[in-house]
């Protein structure tokens, strides 16, 4: 079979030394205090993307071609003020293998993008408390990133590991500015910029 016709996972367009045990890709920070967010499923009909932000907080099926179609995306993500890193899920049933392959291709394409002048917000997740010895490698320190509470408030441990999680990613990485998708919980701390999730724009339309 010819090299270009195999699925190389992206590992011929780049290879990156990455850091901790896996060697995750990092991100650099971004500084970064405010920005109007549309869903990635909204970005290619976006009349101004220089404005706007781009964000993934969206069921994976719907970008998981920017991860099998990497050079597709790239011109018009270029077009945006930002762009954050694709929120491939870390669910806590999943098997951790899976986890870990996630977390890596947000990473990579992170890094990938930033290489090409994409200014690249972070999403920052994690599963529970064993995912804390890899899911923040590679995210910046003091920068800008991004989160979503959406399916973490249903029940009391969903809200335990959202709690847990945040302040574990609050002392880690020391955010400068949180762009937080969602229902914000009393206790979050942290500069907080709102990015409506869609249910929210619709009641706020109604």
């Amino acid at each position: 079979m010819l090299w270009w016709m195999r699925n190389c996972e992206n590992l011929d367009k780049a290879v990156y030394e990455g850091v901790g045990r896996y060697n995750i890709p990092e991100i650099a920070p971004v500084m970064l205090d405010s920005a109007d967010f549309i869903g990635f499923n909204c970005a290619k009909r976006c009349e101004n993307p220089g404005d706007k932000g781009v964000h993934f907080f969206l069921p994976d099926y719907q970008f998981f071609r920017v991860w099998t179609g990497v050079e597709l995306y790239i011109p018009m993500l270029q077009k945006f003020k930002c762009v954050c890193t694709p929120d491939f899920s870390l669910y806590t049933d999943f098997p951790f293998p899976v986890q870990l392959y996630n977390h890596y291709r947000k990473h990579w394409l992170g890094r990938y993008w930033q290489e090409r002048g994409i200014t690249v917000i972070p999403s920052i997740s994690w599963s529970d408390e064993s995912s804390y010895a890899w899911c923040f490698d590679g995210e910046p320190v003091g920068g800008a990133v991004a989160i979503s509470s959406v399916g973490t408030q249903m029940d009391n441990t969903s809200r335990r590991l959202f709690r847990q999680g945040y302040e574990e990613m609050m002392a880690r990485l020391q955010p400068a500015t949180i762009f937080f998708h969602g229902t914000i919980p009393d206790w979050c701390q942290g500069t907080i910029v709102p990015i409506p999730s869609h249910q929210q724009r619709l009641r706020e339309l109604r």
